[in-house]
């Protein structure tokens, strides 16, 4: 029987597919090295102390009823002061939008300012762009994004797309790749974004900046986090941020998430929203409210989180540059953000020890899925080409004393393909 277009169209998510297949593999007794994930193991990362008590107490107090549909006011304070003394975005109470997640109010947000037929710009590798596009009836603008820029969109590749597009989206940190602009790319892209806008009619509709920012405190090294109001104050009309404790605190499942914007955008947001009863939990709220104004901390937290994540990332990132250097068909970039590493295993066309010729890229991740019991997620999940080598690896339920006996079988199972004949 045939129900709507829409979900006879729409496809599901690749990700949560691997992962719930691999994880049903784990649960038969399968070892395997589960790095699809981009999610956190509470028993490796548990959320912050102080987080849990206050949601704890929050129950207990009985804070069960329906939070403020733009979220509750105790939070939205909160948000602005962390927002300001984080990072230095003055944003006020009617410029705040809470929901349960970053999902929600990209979804809202796409909604909002999208009608069928509408040009939505994105990068891809990129996270669910594709399926928001689908959801609102836009027409898919993709940008191929390369190796050689880290897998960030540039000026350059964007500009030809810009004109009478009506939502540009962007991720900074990127999921999938770990990786982030530079002042200076973001920089030329917010002109074009303002320029643009500039040459449109009164009566004509604007261009929107998604900006993702949902790991933005998660970089490491001279990383520095960049965004586009901070970097062209003449962006604040165009842009929505969304952001939430999801990752930057280890707490996906705690859903609680927000956006900072023009109010006149988020009142539309909201107003779609309350239609779908997407708010953060109310115990969840009064918590996160308490917590985010301790900043002695937060600081301590992410201190010790971040050093946790990047020694995993780079210690797996090391392991990658010594199988290239052993002449086996892998590449990775440096890690610069986020929980993911961006790796490459090009070892379509040879043939196993056993004579079956990998012919795509397909074959390879099976290939190291049932050789090595590595499970990472092919960059055409996130819109890529399908013949791409490259790959989301996640170490957010990463035990560290499990990658050196991941990049050994790695190893054995590149050692034992062979070239065709």
């Amino acid at each position: 029987m045939k129900l709507s277009h829409l979900s006879e169209t729409l496809i599901g998510s690749e990700i949560v597919k691997l992962g719930g297949e691999i994880r049903e593999r784990i649960r038969q007794g399968e070892t395997i090295y589960n790095f699809t994930v981009g999610d956190f193991d509470p028993k490796i990362f548990p959320i912050p102390k102080e987080l849990e008590e206050a949601i704890i107490d929050a129950y207990r107090k009985h804070f069960t009823n329906y939070p403020l549909g733009e979220g509750n006011l105790d939070l939205r304070e909160s948000i602005a002061a962390f927002s300001k003394q984080f990072q230095g975005l003055a944003y006020g109470l009617d410029e705040i939008l809470v929901a349960s997640g970053g999902r929600p109010l990209i979804y809202a947000l796409y909604r909002a300012i999208c009608d069928t037929g509408d040009k939505v710009v994105y990068a891809v590798p990129s996270w669910n762009n594709n399926h928001y596009t689908h959801f609102v009836s836009g027409e898919h603008v993709v940008v191929e994004a390369t190796a050689e820029n880290n897998f960030m969109p540039t000026a350059a590749d964007l500009a030809p797309h810009l004109p009478g597009a009506a939502l540009l989206a962007l991720c900074s940190p990127q999921n999938p790749t770990g990786t982030t602009f530079r002042r200076e790319d973001l920089k030329a892209i917010c002109d074009l974004v303002v320029a643009e806008n500039e040459r449109r009619g009164d009566g004509e509709k604007k261009l929107y900046l998604l900006y993702d920012q949902m790991y933005w405190m998660l970089t490491y090294g001279g990383i520095e986090h960049v965004d586009p109001v901070s970097l062209h104050p003449g962006m604040r009309p165009y842009t929505v941020y969304v952001d939430a404790v999801s990752k930057v605190f280890a707490a996906t499942g705690v859903r609680v998430g927000w956006s900072l914007g023009p109010a006149h955008i988020l009142n539309k947001m909201k107003a779609i929203l309350s239609h779908v009863g997407a708010w953060a939990p109310m115990a969840e709220q009064k918590g996160v409210a308490q917590y985010l104004r301790q900043t002695e901390a937060i600081g301590q937290y992410l201190a010790h989180f971040r050093a946790e994540l990047e020694e995993r990332l780079r210690s797996i990132f090391d392991g990658f540059m010594q199988l290239k250097s052993e002449g086996l068909p892998v590449d990775a970039v440096a890690p610069e953000a986020a929980i993911y590493l961006t790796l490459k295993i090009d070892a379509a066309g040879r043939r196993t020890a056993g004579g079956t010729e990998l012919k795509d890229q397909s074959d390879v991740t099976s290939y190291i899925l049932k050789e090595a019991k590595l499970a990472v997620v092919p960059f055409y999940a996130f819109g890529a080409s399908r013949d791409t080598a490259w790959y989301r690896l996640s170490v957010g339920t990463c035990n560290k004393e499990e990658i050196g006996e991941m990049i050994g079988k790695l190893r054995a199972a590149l050692c034992a393909l062979q070239p065709l004949a």
